[in-house]
C-alpha cells in the first residue's frame, strides 16, 4: 500500500490551531448495539445484550485470565471490514438513519489514542505508537483502528491479572454464545457530529440502587438522569423473532435476538490489586468517550474479591470534562484539522503517531473500499442511488502536497 506523506502535527502546531470556546459532549443518543456470537463464520445479534451485572454475595477466589483474549474482536473476527457490523447494526435499529448527517464514524479506541498523543499523561501506560485508517465518503469520515495483534493467548504461566474471570463470575450473559457486547451511540462534540462504538462490560438492573459519587449533585444536573430518561430505538423485539439472515456481497451473519438496554444502564469494570486504588482520573477519558455513567472498582488480594459495588459516576465523570478543556478543545480541533486535510488530499488516508519524532503524520493512501459496496449507497441522494462515493474529494487530491498544522 504506497503513502505519501501529507501532513505532520506536533504537540507545538496544536497551539495554533483555532479551538473552540467549549469541547463537551452534547446530545447523547443511543443508536444500535450488538453481541459478537462465537460461530463458524461472522456472526452478530442484533440489538443482543450486555451482560447482567450479578456480583456473588461472598468473597470469591478467582482463577487468573488464561487463554485467547481479544484486543480488537471487530477485526479478529471479520477482519475483511471490521467497521460493517456497526453499519448493520445501525440500521436494523434505524432503517431511515440518515448517515450524511455525521461528520465522524469512530471507535471509542481512536479517540482515545487522539486524547493520549495531546496529553501522554492522560493514559496509564502512557503515549505509545498507533495508526487510525481514515476513509471519506461524501462529508463522513470513517476512522477504523488499526492494531498490530487483534487478539493474543494468555500461556498457563503468564500472569495478566484476574481482569476477564472477574466478568465472567460477576456478570451473566444475555445471549448464547455471545463473546462481546458492541454499543453504538452519537452525539456532538465541538463543532462536528459523531458516531462512536465501544464495547461495554455489562449493565445493572433497573431496580439496583447505586450509590451516587456526589450526592450533592442536583439529579437534573446528572449524567447518569439524562441518559437514563433517553429515548430508545424501537429495536425492542422478543429474540430470535428473524431467522439468520446474510446480505448479498457480506460475509457477515446477523441474528436479531436480544433487547435494548439504556445508556444510563451501562457500566465499565475495572479490576486491580487492593493497594493500588484506581483514580478516577486514570478512567475518566474512557468512560467520557463512551459516556458510560457506572464503574465498578474491583479489588482483589491474591485473586480473592470482597464485595465490589458499582458507582454512579456521571458526576465526576463531567467535572473530568470541566477541569480538561485546554485538552478536549485541542482535541476537537485536532480531528477537525485531520478531516480537513484527508478531505483535501482523495479522501483515504492514515494518521500515525511516530514515537521516534513525537509527531502526528498524515499519509495518503491507496486501498481498497473499508465498507461492502452497498453500505456506499446510504450516502447518496434519493434520486441518484448509483452516484459515485468519492468524487467530492478527488478533485482535492491534486492540491495535496506536503503540509505543516497551522
Amino acid at each position: 500500500m504506497a503513502s505519501t506523506t501529507i501532513a505532520e502535527i506536533s504537540r507545538l502546531d496544536l497551539q495554533d490551531l483555532s479551538t473552540p470556546p467549549v469541547a463537551s459532549i452534547t446530545g447523547v443518543k443511543h443508536l444500535s448495539s450488538y453481541n459478537w456470537i462465537e460461530a463458524p463464520t461472522p456472526t452478530i445479534a442484533v440489538p443482543g445484550s450486555p451482560p447482567l451485572w450479578s456480583a456473588p454475595r461472598f468473597p470469591r477466589q478467582l482463577k487468573k485470565d488464561s487463554g485467547l483474549i481479544y484486543i480488537a474482536q471487530n477485526a479478529a473476527r471479520h477482519p475483511d471490514s471490521p467497521l460493517e457490523p456497526l453499519f448493520r447494526a445501525l440500521y436494523i435499529a434505524n432503517p431511515l438513519f440518515d448517515i450524511r448527517s455525521i461528520d465522524v464514524v469512530t471507535d471509542r479506541n481512536n479517540i482515545r489514542k487522539l486524547l493520549s498523543f495531546i496529553n501522554p499523561g492522560s493514559t496509564r501506560n502512557g503515549l505509545e505508537t498507533f495508526t487510525i485508517n481514515i476513509e471519506v465518503t461524501k462529508n463522513t469520515a470513517i476512522f477504523s483502528r488499526e492494531e498490530t495483534a487483534t487478539h493474543e493467548f494468555i500461556g498457563p504461566h503468564e500472569f495478566r491479572g484476574f481482569g476477564h474471570e472477574f466478568e465472567k463470575v460477576y456478570t451473566t450473559s444475555q445471549i448464547s454464545g455471545s463473546t462481546g457486547h458492541h454499543r453504538i451511540i452519537s452525539y456532538r462534540f465541538g463543532d462536528l457530529s459523531f458516531i462512536v462504538r465501544h464495547e461495554t462490560d455489562g449493565y445493572v438492573d433497573a431496580d439496583t440502587r447505586i450509590p451516587s459519587s456526589n450526592s450533592k449533585e442536583p439529579e437534573n444536573d446528572s449524567l447518569s438522569s439524562m441518559l437514563g430518561s433517553l429515548s430508545l430505538s424501537p429495536t425492542n423485539r422478543p429474540p430470535n423473532t428473524t431467522p439468520n439472515t446474510t446480505l448479498a456481497g457480506s460475509k457477515l451473519t446477523i441474528k436479531e435476538e436480544g433487547r435494548v438496554v439504556p445508556i444510563g444502564s451501562t457500566l465499565e469494570i475495572k479490576t486491580r490489586v487492593f493497594h493500588k486504588p484506581l483514580k478516577i482520573q486514570e478512567v475518566a477519558p474512557q468512560l467520557w468517550v463512551s459516556q458510560t455513567p457506572k464503574l465498578v472498582r474491583a479489588y482483589h488480594h491474591k485473586g480473592t474479591f470482597q464485595g465490589p459495588e458499582i458507582e454512579d459516576v456521571a458526576a465526576e465523570i463531567r467535572r473530568w470534562e470541566g477541569g480538561n478543556q485546554r485538552d478536549l478543545r485541542k482535541l476537537a480541533a485536532l480531528i477537525s484539522k485531520i478531516l480537513n486535510v484527508v478531505k483535501g488530499c482523495g479522501g483515504n488516508a492514515i494518521v500515525k503517531y511516530d514515537e521516534k519524532r513525537d509527531k502526528l503524520v498524515v499519509r495518503k493512501v491507496d486501498r481498497k473500499k473499508m465498507l461492502p459496496k452497498d453500505l456506499y449507497s446510504k450516502w447518496d441522494d434519493k434520486d441518484n442511488s448509483e452516484a459515485e462515493t468519492n468524487t467530492d474529494h478527488d478533485a482535492g487530491a491534486e492540491m495535496c502536497g506536503i503540509e505543516r498544522a497551522t
